[in-house]
C-alpha cells in the first residue's frame, strides 16, 4: 500500500475526486460489506469519509437539528458526545452498568427517552469496553430504535476483532415489524474505517453508509466539508479492502493473544476487568485505589509508575474507578504496565461477564429529564481518546 501511495504521486494521480469517493473504492466496500457483513447497499450510498470521525459527524449533522437529544453510550467513546454539542444537540447518556455486564439496560433506556429524542449511538465493539454486543441485544436496540422512531448511528470501526461472540452489523438485521429481507436500511447509518483494520490510521478513510435518500444532501456536506478524501489514499484502501487479508488475521491472533496474557496476569493479581470480546481493549477496575478520582489518579500513576492508562471517566460517569488498557503494544510492555497496577488487598471476583440473554423490553416511552482524557504504555491509542 505504501508503494501504491508512492505511485499515485509519482503519476500524479492526485487530482479531486467525486465527493463520494473514488468509483473503484465505492465498489470496493459494497462488496465488502455485503460479504463479511450481510449489508445489501449500492455506490450512491457508500460516502468516503475523512477517517470515521467525519463519517461520525456527517452522520449525526444529517439526522440531528438544534435542540435534539441523542442517546450515547456511558461509557463510550468520546466523540459521540463533543459531536453532538457541536451541532447544538444534547446529548443524553444511557448507562453501561457493570452490574449488567456493561450491557445496554432497556427499560432504563426507554426511561430517557422523550419528545425530543432523535437518535441512538451504538458501538460495538465497543471502545472503551472492548465488548461485543450479543445479536439479541443489538436485535432488541433496533427494535427499541423502531418503536420510538429513532435514527441509529452503528459505530462498527472495530468490526473485524471479535474474540468469541462474533459481530453483527446492525443494517444487516430486520427490525421486528419491517418489510423487506435485507436488513434494515430505513433508520440505519453505519460508520467503518481502515484506520484498525488495516493499520491505516493517518491516511484518514473511513465510510459511511446511509439509507437511501440522502445522496442529494450529501454532496452538498461533503463539499462544504472537505471536497473529498485525498487520491493516494483512497487507492490504497482500494488495495487493502481487494488484496489478501491474511495480515488482518494475524494482527487479531496478536490482540486476542494479549488480550488472553493480561487478563490472566489480572487474574492472578486479583484485579478485575471486564471480560473481553473485542477491539483491542481492557476495562479494568482499579476503584480501590482511586478514592473516586480515577483522572487524578491516572496522571499519578503515570507520573510515579511511567504507564499510561486512559481513566474511565473521559468516557462518562459510569468509568469512574475504571480505566482502559490498550493491548496493541508488545506483550512485554503490556504485562510489565499491568504489574505496576495496584493489586487490591482483597481479591475482587476476577471477571465482569457481559449478560448472556437479551435485554429486558423497554418500558412504554417516557418524558423525563436527561441526566447532566512516557515509559511503558499500555494505552498506546491516546490520540483522538481512542481512535489514532
Amino acid at each position: 500500500m505504501l508503494k501504491l501511495h508512492d505511485f499515485c504521486n509519482r503519476a500524479d494521480d492526485t487530482a479531486y475526486t467525486p465527493n463520494g469517493g473514488i468509483p473503484e473504492l465505492r465498489r470496493a466496500i459494497v462488496d465488502t460489506v455485503a460479504e463479511r457483513n450481510g449489508i445489501r447497499t449500492d455506490v450512491e450510498r457508500v460516502w468516503v469519509t475523512n477517517g470515521a470521525t467525519q463519517g461520525l459527524y456527517l452522520a449525526m449533522s444529517l439526522v440531528l437539528d438544534p435542540g435534539d437529544e441523542v442517546l450515547v453510550p456511558d461509557p463510550g467513546y468520546t466523540t459521540f458526545t463533543m459531536n453532538a454539542h457541536l451541532l447544538s444537540a444534547v446529548p443524553v447518556p444511557y448507562p453501561l452498568r457493570a452490574e449488567n455486564g456493561f450491557e445496554p439496560d432497556l427499560e432504563e433506556l426507554g426511561r430517557l427517552v422523550t419528545d425530543r429524542t432523535r437518535l441512538l449511538i451504538v458501538n460495538s465493539p465497543s471502545n472503551p469496553l472492548g465488548a461485543v454486543f450479543h445479536r439479541e441485544t443489538l436485535q432488541a436496540l433496533l427494535d427499541f430504535a423502531r418503536e420510538h422512531d429513532l435514527w441509529v448511528i452503528s459505530d462498527e470501526v472495530y468490526e473485524r476483532f471479535s474474540y468469541g461472540s462474533p459481530h453483527t452489523s446492525l443494517a444487516a438485521l430486520r427490525a421486528s415489524g419491517s418489510s423487506g429481507s435485507d436488513g434494515d436500511d430505513e433508520r440505519v447509518l453505519t460508520v467503518f474505517s481502515a484506520s484498525k483494520t488495516y493499520a491505516l490510521t493517518g491516511a484518514r478513510v473511513g465510510w459511511l453508509l446511509t439509507p437511501s435518500g440522502f445522496a442529494p444532501l450529501l454532496r452538498s456536506a461533503q463539499e462544504a466539508m472537505i471536497s473529498c478524501v485525498n487520491t493516494p489514499a483512497q487507492r490504497a484502501v482500494v488495495a487493502a479492502l481487494t488484496g489478501p487479508q491474511h495480515h488482518v488475521d494475524v494482527a487479531a491472533t496478536h490482540y486476542r493473544d494479549n488480550l488472553q496474557a493480561a487478563t490472566h496476569l489480572l487474574a492472578e493479581r486479583g484485579i478485575r476487568y471486564l471480560e473481553p470480546t473485542g477491539a483491542f481493549y481492557l476495562w479494568v477496575d482499579v476503584s480501590h485505589s482511586t478514592n473516586g478520582d480515577v483522572a487524578a489518579w491516572a496522571e499519578h500513576f503515570l507520573l510515579t509508575q511511567k504507564v499510561a492508562v486512559a481513566p474511565g471517566a473521559a468516557f462518562g460517569r459510569q468509568g469512574e474507578g475504571w480505566i482502559r488498557l490498550c493491548v496493541a503494544a508488545s506483550r512485554a510492555d503490556l504485562l510489565e504496565g499491568i504489574r505496576r497496577l495496584p493489586a487490591p488487598s482483597a481479591p475482587a471476583p476476577a471477571a465482569v461477564l457481559p449478560e448472556a440473554s437479551a435485554p429486558r423490553v423497554a418500558s412504554p416511552r417516557a418524558a423525563v429529564a436527561p441526566p447532566e482524557a512516557s515509559g511503558t504504555s499500555t494505552d498506546g491509542s491516546a490520540p483522538e481518546a481512542g481512535r489514532p
